[in-house]
């Protein structure tokens, strides 16, 4: 439709994926150009629609919506990033802001929020949940490095430090010292702990 706001979707869940999908299409204003499981996919859609808005999920296989969000920015800056999830806590806002998000959404929102929250991000607004834009001010800051929180992840998922240093190209030595600094900064004695406490903050 000409003038349409455009959207690509990324959901990772197939039937939440066409229930938004179906709930966007119901505007008049608004054209949903493709939907996609992954981040993988969203970013080749964006470089093939040049789309005025991605809606994305945070958690998806492939390329998580935060990376996808970066990856957005630094590639295709005129098209906006509105996360749409179910990440209440103040870490994973912070994140979202910084790689680039103009818009952060709950999904326990009224639906009719969602296109409003389209129709706003367009217009060049930023749109955030408002209790969690008052958490972020008191917000414990997150100590972990890019590559501590990359290397922490994959540890806490059971991944071996023989594996990470494989596949990352580093040093076993090397990889066990990222740990070691993120165990530290988050007070706790081991990869799995440091894990657990970095998810619940919103710092995963």
């Amino acid at each position: 439709m000409s003038g349409s706001i455009r959207v690509v979707l990324a959901e990772d869940q197939g039937m939440l994926r066409g229930a938004l999908a179906a709930l966007l299409a119901i505007e008049p204003d608004i054209d949903v150009v493709g939907t996609f499981a992954d981040g993988e996919q969203a970013l080749q859609a964006v470089a093939h629609h040049h789309p005025n808005l991605l809606v994305t999920d945070i958690e998806m296989p492939k390329m998580t919506g935060l990376e996808l969000t970066a990856r957005v920015r630094e590639l295709y800056p005129a098209t906006r990033v509105l996360i749409l999830t179910t990440f209440a806590r103040p870490g994973y806002l912070r994140r979202a802001l910084d790689a680039g998000a103009h818009g952060y959404l709950l999904k326990d929102r009224p639906s009719e929020e969602l296109s409003e929250a389209v129709r706003r991000v367009s217009q060049g607004m930023r749109v955030v949940d408002p209790d969690l834009a008052q958490e972020i001010w008191s917000a414990e800051k997150d100590p972990l490095t890019e590559r501590e929180r990359q290397i922490l992840r994959r540890a806490g998922d059971g991944e071996s430090t023989a594996d990470l240093a494989r596949s990352l190209r580093l040093s076993e030595g090397t990889v066990r010292n990222y740990l070691s600094e993120a165990i530290s900064k988050l007070g706790v004695s081991s990869r799995f702990e440091a894990a657990r406490v970095a998810r619940t903050k919103g710092w995963l």
